[in-house]
């Protein structure tokens, strides 16, 4: 659907107004991405003279990802735990002010594209660097997992039988991934405490200044479940973006030094036959989307080359799971 900027910017300043005061106005609206679920937008308020960089985030509702209010409290009850998080000026999941539900925050400066944060570590001090970012990511996690679980809204999901019915509801499968599910199904390790998980939580939807965390970003599929979710699914091969498998946290560093800085940022213990369970759930959960996406294509729902070549990757996590599963606890 085509945009009118211009009524964007009259809608924005709209919103805007009880928030910032009368008379603000929006300068320099710039769409910057459009993705799947979310469209981004990059603005200035102005206000007295004042300026003031922000985001917007809009999309359609729909039965799978948070509302924008949802998401708007669960960032403020990570940052009351300690998470870097942007902060949030107004957030609603009615349609009436923009057309579709909003979110609008301010910009955090810093990095996202992995692939750039990678180049800034080739140096004599990246060992380091990344030692660093890894630590910090380990310790937004853990602020993240002890801050309010309690919200408006929030389901409790069982990540097994979600992406089962997911795959299922394709009428689809492949030897590989049936496998996984029944070897998941047998070993299921004891449950563990609820916490909130931010359900996306990996390299790409973090902004980078430098060596720190700056941002904790797409919050659009938070939830209640279990810490091994979130760390397991930083931890699978698509979010190294072709990083050494030494460095299988994010690219960053080690698994085993990451959930050590976790334990020491949450003070928890992570079982790690527990992990290895999780981590297999979470490369075959990136299967179950990857052969999603390929389905959007091949369905006609969405012709798209990028998301063809999303679906040729079904075959690196069937990879992927065969060497989890060879090397699974005893």
């Amino acid at each position: 659907m085509t945009v009118n900027s211009a009524e964007l910017a009259g809608n924005l300043a709209a919103v805007l107004a009880p928030v910032l005061g009368a008379g603000t106005s929006v300068d320099n609206l710039r769409a910057l991405t459009g993705g799947a679920s979310r469209t981004t937008w990059a603005f200035e308020s102005v206000t007295g003279g004042q300026r003031r960089s922000l985001i917007l985030r809009t999309g359609p509702p729909d039965e799978v990802h948070a509302g924008m209010e949802l998401e708007a409290w669960a960032q403020a009850a990570a940052a009351a735990a300690g998470a870097p998080v942007p902060h949030i000026l107004v957030a609603a999941d009615s349609t009436a002010a923009l057309g579709n539900p909003f979110l609008i925050c301010d910009e955090i400066k810093g990095e996202t594209i992995v692939r750039r944060i990678q180049r800034q570590f080739d140096g004599a001090e990246g060992d380091a660097g990344r030692e660093h970012l890894l630590r910090q990511c380990a310790q937004a996690l853990a602020a993240i997992h002890r801050a309010d679980a309690d919200g408006p809204g929030l389901a409790h999901e069982d990540q097994l039988d979600e992406w089962r019915q997911r795959l299922d509801a394709m009428n689809d499968t492949t030897a590989i991934f049936e496998w996984g599910f029944r070897w998941l199904a047998a070993h299921r390790p004891p449950e563990s405490p609820a916490v909130l998980v931010h359900g996306d939580f990996r390299m790409g939807n973090l902004i980078v200044d430098g060596s720190d965390l700056a941002a904790v970003l797409d919050w659009e599929l938070v939830h209640v479940g279990h810490a091994y979710e979130d760390l397991a699914w930083f931890c699978i091969r698509a979010w190294r973006f072709g990083a050494p498998p030494s460095l299988g946290a994010g690219g960053l560093g080690s698994i085993e030094s990451f959930l050590v800085a976790y334990e020491e940022a949450s003070g928890t213990s992570v079982d790690r036959v527990a992990f290895h369970w999780w981590l297999v759930l979470a490369t075959l959960r990136w299967g179950v989307i990857c052969r999603f996406q390929a389905e959007r294509h091949l369905s006609g729902q969405s012709r798209s080359v990028e998301l063809a070549a999303i679906g040729r990757r079904v075959c690196e996590t069937e990879w992927d799971l065969l060497d989890l599963l060879d090397g699974a606890p005893r």
